[in-house]
């Protein structure tokens, strides 16, 4: 793949920034928790798959960061600690800034700092679950070898994510005509992901299966996702695309030009509503108005079953800055009151089928949901 939106490279995580695509091309370099999780808090990495595995490499490198602080284990009596039968060994290290804290207290800490992070994208919150579930399960072990084991869980959810990507793409290409001229919102791509997308990668598969189809990308205002980032991956990828702004999509659907709309999401409740970037609602509406299929592409990760509907879903509420206007050009009235909601709710009845790795669910509902998990 040309994009790799995240990589291990030289025991540090590396993510593109895509703060300045498509102006310039630049990878940062992430060696804690607390780095990781500003750089998910700073839209350094976005999109729901991609931000779950930033934060699972978040969680390594703060094990691999507070091991270093202690000479090699040495089994049982190496370090006056049993690591075999205590399952919470307390070790005192020093920590970035000054001050003590024990290895527990310190991944705790940082578990902390990438759940706060962002409130909406589900992906998250499951990465960091999981990670606990294997520091849990190797508690009786060294902090060192918990960390090669952390970091090991990280590149193993980065490979999953690809692999489900492409058996999800397999799936919604099946549901693409030849020629299909098909609308997105905001970026589900390879950079919203570790690599191949979600939306962007039903596309990329349909490509690869010999169709010839072309995409239309909404803007995606505030922070013109579509403009700057889906795009600049079509282009990268040689697939036709076509840049519109956000409130040209009806008048498109109305002159017949728009054959299907494929978003992402980071969320999905049980009852199959979805939340994605703002302005996902609308075309969805439009989309139904015109009769036009609207599919969601989105990994079983990213349902949560804890949510019954798409009402209990966080939204966050972003900078008021990013409406004022873009980087340092301002264009809104000094003093004007703002809103800046980051993600809205399409109702699950307006979405005709959602993409999994596991095949589609048309007319999603609860029901067919809960199928997915048996």
């Amino acid at each position: 793949m040309k994009v790799e939106t995240l990589r291990w490279f030289n025991n540090r995580l590396e993510m593109i920034d895509q703060r300045i695509l498509p102006a310039a091309f630049e990878y940062l370099s992430y060696d804690s928790a607390a780095s990781v999780a500003e750089g998910i808090r700073s839209m350094v990495v976005r999109g729901a798959p991609a931000i779950g595995v930033a934060a699972a490499y978040g969680v390594a490198l703060e094990a691999l960061r507070l091991s270093q602080h202690l000479p090699p284990g040495r089994g049982k009596d190496g370090m006056g600690v049993d690591f075999e039968n205590d399952s919470t060994p307390s070790l005192t290290l020093p920590l970035q800034g000054g001050g003590d804290v024990d290895f527990k207290e310190g991944m705790e800490e940082g578990f902390k700092v990438l759940a706060a992070s962002r409130p909406t994208a589900v992906n998250l919150f499951w990465a960091l679950q999981r990670m606990r579930k294997v520091w849990e399960s190797v508690a009786a072990q060294s902090p060192q070898q918990t960390a090669q084991r952390l970091l090991a869980e990280a590149h193993e959810i980065l490979a999953e994510d690809i692999r489900i990507n492409k058996a999800m793409g397999a799936h919604g290409a099946a549901l693409l005509k030849d020629g299909a001229r098909v609308l997105t919102h905001c970026n589900a791509g390879a950079l919203a992901t570790a690599g191949w997308g979600t939306a962007l990668g039903v596309f990329r598969s349909a490509v690869e299966a010999g169709k010839k189809i072309s995409v239309i990308a909404d803007e995606t205002r505030p922070f013109l996702q579509g403009a700057r980032l889906t795009a600049w991956e079509m282009v990268q990828e040689n697939i036709p695309v076509t840049l519109i702004t956000d409130n040209m999509a009806g008048h498109l659907m109305a002159q017949g030009e728009v054959d299907a709309v494929v978003v992402g999401t980071d969320r999905v409740a049980a009852n199959g509503d979805v939340a994605n970037k703002i302005g996902t609602y609308m075309v969805a509406v439009l989309a139904r108005r015109h009769n036009i299929p609207f599919y969601v592409a989105c990994p079983l990760s990213t349902i949560d079953l804890s949510i019954a509907t798409g009402k209990d879903i966080p939204i966050e509420e972003r900078s008021v800055e990013e409406v004022k206007g873009f980087r340092d050009c301002h264009w809104a009235a000094e003093g004007v009151k703002i809103r800046n909601p980051a993600f809205d709710v399409t109702p699950a009845e307006l979405v005709t089928g959602l993409i999994t790795e596991k095949g589609v669910i048309l007319q999603p509902d609860a029901q067919g949901i809960r199928k997915l998990f048996g």
